[in-house]
């Protein structure tokens, strides 16, 4: 057991934090060319580390001897520009870290060679009529690096929509483009935002991370075994797949062959083949809009070994089921279902996306679902009662507060459209009418809690739609009556604000001048954003480098993922965000229906203070380091 500290502006009080069990990361080594004719090298800082650490940076050729490139040990930053180098060279570079004055070869790290182009790229094995879609990442070897998953949608149907679809199929490349594995998921999985959620994490801290999906009859895995019975084909006329046995598959992450399955909790219905009427008492509709609208996240429940929580339904019934995964065999934690007598207030409260954190600060996960929040033990903490929204973001978005807060969005007109709750509690701090109450329709689309502008405490929030206009402070106050681009954000320049990522633009928010400066656009890299007016990469995330968030595309041709990591000098210091357990479960979570961008647990922004080290404990080949 360890004891650490969440701070803010106001210090909030301590409590004895369990070990979470997570991977085990190397130094990320990444080098990119400037576009000044100048190779910038960052690298990961761990939590593990000592505070006094320093590093080596080398450069190195084939044929030559390693050469350092820093006259004394990089201690203030984990970067280096390489001022020297040629960047139409292949130089590898890696980094020695430094304790005590000595250097040692633990945890030494060679990752990628510089290139002139100013992104890696995976060529992809993009089956005909498909594109790249969303990704996640996870250690699928152990050793310290990770694999990118990707989804690879081929014609998909929103629940609302009649029509065939084609079966999602997943892929799982190395960083050095290596294919290791295809799933296919066969045609009883209908392809779409709301079906398929992939979760990717270590389930049983074997140090390598599993794939777990919702499965069904056909689903092949990558040593073409069959799950189910692949004869059947459930479809009914309109597209919809509304009968049939469902599954819950753990994947082997390195091999794609499956581990085990379970039936899917929960089931659509108790008989397998429900008429209409039967789907439409139990869910409100009987061609399964309602029905078939799957969220899926991963929680450290115990606050040691995370669960995998497979949930179906928000716009009325709702249930949520944790799994913890042991010895090969998925076994059932517990089950939420807003249908139990004490749970009526929570139906129709979730959204298109959920978070996890640790509300309450007792070392163990919450899942904040939209409008609504389950405590770790699988019951209701608090219902807000203002119902079904598009976007969520939780984090200590006002740090001059005890404890954490949610911003959140109401789609129906009325008096909670942009509202800004306490996550522990659900007490509404603050909140913002849609200016059309009453009217059918839907209000804000879009909803975005960011730290944009340094002259105000806390982050800044602002919705897109339902008459809702300007900016907010942390208190509710109309700061700016002009806002930025309403979709997500990322760490990029040098500074602790963030910028805002909308499709393929990073721009940054001038806010005495209320307008932004584009400062990356992957477009002038051939490359093209996913989901439509969803308008986001494949994935956003820290996975190598520094602190700062890597952004994965496809291509116009689909047959390639790129990866851009930006190059802009920082003074900071931090460990990698992907060792904070919220920021690296928000990853986890971001492919999810309708993706948002990943927050930490911690204040990150204007007068922060240090990012708190974490209670973890770093598994390497079922090894605690």
């Amino acid at each position: 057991m360890k004891l650490f500290l969440i701070f803010g502006l106001i210090l909030t009080v301590s409590t004895t934090q369990a070990q979470r069990r997570m991977e085990y990361l190397d130094r990320g080594v990444i080098a990119m060319p400037d576009g000044k004719g100048h190779v910038f090298v960052s690298w990961r800082l761990l939590t593990t580390d000592d505070d006094k650490i320093a590093f080596n940076v080398y450069r190195a050729t084939e044929n030559e001897k390693p050469i350092r490139l820093n006259p004394k040990p990089v201690a203030d930053v984990t970067s280096l520009t390489d001022t020297k180098a040629d960047p139409n060279k292949n130089y590898s570079y890696f980094v020695a870290p430094i304790v005590n004055g000595k250097e040692s070869a633990y945890g030494k790290a060679f990752l990628l060679k510089a290139n002139p182009a100013p992104y890696l790229t995976i060529k992809l094995k993009t089956p005909t009529g498909y594109a790249p879609n969303d990704a996640s990442v996870g250690d699928l070897d152990g050793d310290g690096q990770y694999e990118i998953i990707l989804h690879q949608a081929g014609r998909g149907k929103d629940n609302s929509q009649e029509g065939i679809t084609d079966p999602p199929i997943f892929q799982a490349y190395k960083l050095d483009g290596t294919l290791l594995w295809q799933i296919n998921l066969g045609k009883n999985i209908r392809e779409g935002a709301h079906y398929t959620q992939l979760m990717v994490y270590d389930l049983d801290g074997d140090g390598k991370a599993e794939v777990a999906m919702k499965t069904a009859d056909g689903t092949i895995d990558a040593k073409g075994k069959v799950v189910g019975d692949s004869t059947k084909d459930w479809r009914n006329k309109s597209g919809y797949i509304l009968s049939g046995p469902e599954y819950l598959t753990v994947f082997n992450g390195l091999t794609g062959e499956a581990i085990n399955t379970a039936d899917y909790t929960p089931p659509r219905h108790a008989k397998l083949n429900p008429s209409t009427e039967e789907l439409k008492a139990v869910w409100g509709d009987g061609y399964g809009n309602r029905m078939d609208r799957f969220l899926a996240c991963v929680a450290y429940l115990d606050g040691v070994h995370p669960s995998l929580v497979m949930c179906r339904g928000y716009y009325t019934r709702t249930i949520l089921a944790a799994w913890d995964f042991k010895n090969g065999k998925l076994n059932k934690r517990w089950v939420f279902d807003s249908n139990d007598n004490d749970n009526k207030k929570y139906a129709g409260q979730g959204n298109h996306n959920l978070t996890v954190a640790d509300v309450d600060n007792d070392g163990k996960d919450e899942i904040v679902y939209g409008a609504m929040t389950i405590d770790d033990n699988g019951k209701g903490l608090y219902s807000t009662g203002l119902g079904h929204g598009d976007a969520l973001h939780v984090s200590d978005l006002d740090p001059e507060r005890p404890g954490m807060e949610v911003f959140d969005i109401q789609e129906r007109f009325a008096d909670a459209g942009a509202n800004f709750r306490d996550a522990k509690t659900g007490e509404v701090i603050w909140k913002k009418a849609s200016q059309k109450a009453g009217e059918d329709g839907e209000g804000p689309g879009r909803g975005l809690a960011l730290d944009i502008d340094p002259r105000y405490p806390g982050t800044e929030c602002w919705v897109a739609g339902a008459g809702i206009t300007g900016m907010f402070d942390a208190k509710g106050n109309k700061i700016a009556e002009k806002t930025p681009a309403c979709n997500m954000g990322i760490f990029w320049d040098g500074d602790v604000l963030s910028e805002i990522l909308n499709g393929t633009n990073v721009d940054k928010w001038d806010y005495n001048n209320s307008n932004t400066t584009k400062l990356f656009d992957a477009a002038d890299f051939e490359c093209v954003k996913n989901n439509g007016t969803k308008s986001n990469p494949c994935l956003s995330a820290d996975i190598i480098g520094d602190w700062r968030e890597e952004l994965i595309y496809r291509t116009k041709d689909n047959q390639e993922l790129r990866i851009f990591s930006t190059t802009i000098p920082t003074d900071k210091k931090f460990y990698t965000l992907m060792q904070d357990p919220q920021y690296r479960l928000s990853i986890v979570w971001q492919n999810v229906a309708y993706n948002q961008p990943p927050h930490t647990s911690f204040f990150i922004g204007e007068g922060m203070n240090q990012p708190p080290k974490p209670g973890i404990t770093i598994i390497k080949n079922k090894q605690q380091l």
